[in-house]
């Protein structure tokens, strides 16, 4: 949005893992963990849909072994934090499962494509699509500002609630931050928005207090914050019914929420639940691994990455590189730099960032890039160097 003077308002939201959505996107995730775990060429689409004492789990899933999905649900539910007191008590659950296998057509595409560019069989990209990598110097994460602060806040107002520091919190909760720029630059926070779940008798204005002091103050950079800064907190007023007993939930609504907020485009597929196979998740990771390792070594001061696949092909049908006009190198050139030094080819990714093992769950809640609290192969800055190298040969 756009004001006179040139001022930019940008709006990032997140949301805590007991929002009925993120729910279904972890307990998503846990699934396809404990199949990695005991099978890590599991084949695993899993979908998830929430609301009231019910769960449905279904989806395609081709593998050797065998998991305890009703088990794996209830237990999720359960670390998340829900129980009787707020209305979702993960032993009362109806947990129906409906899984079919992967079909036939597609999983012999992917498992015997063509890779054209060396006439050889190799493991071909899941689904038709395109993905998307962003990273810019915005933050020490290489992240936008607006998402950056909105997971932040929504990971301590998950984190006092989990320690008990405000222990009269539920599992519940979204975050809103919108940041204001001048000529391109981050010059203050406008509003910060907190909606937090808690128990029926916790006093609405002891609520907003201890979001201010607890949460607020430990995430939010005391010098983007002035007099005309604007606080929501629990607008609504009183938030006791959350969850699944307040609205229905299903996995792949927080699609914006798991990328770049604004910042960036999106391919549109969902990240959870999906085993490394389908690109929509796998080639977004790398995306990001590419975009963040430009910007890292200093090549461009923003830059995004568009990868796009046809189903069975293992080769990518197209590669963008957009810096916005910030990088050292034409884009063009950025783009053959990016070919010589990444390998994209579906089988590729999952080696270069090591994907068939269970590391999922943990994506799942507070963003799948630009976090500080986990070890994310496609978080790591290592091909710089690489990057250097390729640059030189191209301009030595």
């Amino acid at each position: 949005m756009n004001e006179p003077g040139g001022k930019r308002l940008i709006t990032a939201e997140s949301v805590t893992s007991g929002h009925p959505d993120k729910m279904c996107d972890i307990i998503a995730d846990a699934i396809l963990d404990e199949y990695l775990a005991k099978d890590p060429d599991a084949r695993v689409s899993c979908e998830v849909l929430a609301s009231r004492n019910l769960i449905v789990v279904t989806g395609e899933i081709t593998s050797d072994t065998m998991v305890d999905v009703v088990q794996i649900t209830k237990e999720t539910v359960e670390r998340i934090g829900y129980s009787r007191d707020f209305c979702f008590d993960p032993n009362a659950l109806t947990v129906i499962v409906a899984f079919d296998q992967q079909s036939v057509d597609i999983a012999t595409a992917v498992d015997l494509a063509r890779d054209y560019s060396q006439t050889t069989s190799a493991l071909g990209a899941g689904d038709q699509g395109f993905v998307v990598g962003f990273a810019c110097d915005e933050t020490s994460v290489f992240m936008p500002l607006p998402i950056y602060l909105a997971h932040k806040l929504a990971f301590r107002l998950e984190e006092v609630r989990r320690t008990h520091v405000l222990s009269y919190l539920g599992p519940d909760g979204k975050t809103q931050v919108t940041v204001q720029y001048e000529n391109g630059r981050a010059v203050r926070i406008d509003t910060v928005v907190i909606s937090a779940q808690h128990v029926a008798n916790a006093p609405l204005e002891l609520v907003k207090a201890m979001i201010w002091q607890e949460v607020v103050v430990h995430s939010i950079p005391s010098e983007l914050l002035d007099d005309r800064t604007r606080y929501l907190f629990n607008p609504t007023g009183r938030f006791v019914l959350g969850g699944p007993a307040a609205d229905k939930g299903v996995k792949g609504r927080k699609v914006i929420i798991d990328a770049y907020g604004p910042a960036a485009r999106h391919g549109g597929g969902a990240f959870s639940g999906k085993d490394p196979t389908k690109v929509d998740r796998s080639a977004a990771y790398a995306a990001r691994y590419v975009a963040k390792n430009i910007v890292a070594a200093g090549l461009a001061s923003q830059c995004e990455v568009q990868i796009a696949y046809a189903i069975g092909m293992a080769e990518p049908i197209s590669i963008n590189v957009d810096t916005s006009e910030t990088g050292v190198l034409s884009d063009e050139v950025m783009k053959q730099v990016v070919l010589e030094t990444f390998d994209l080819r579906p089988q590729g990714i999952i080696d270069m960032l090591n994907l068939n093992r269970p590391i999922y769950e943990k994506t799942a809640v507070f963003g799948h890039f630009g976090r500080q609290d986990v070890d994310f192969p496609w978080e790591q800055v290592d091909r710089q160097s690489a990057l250097l190298q390729a640059v030189q040969h191209r301009v030595g």
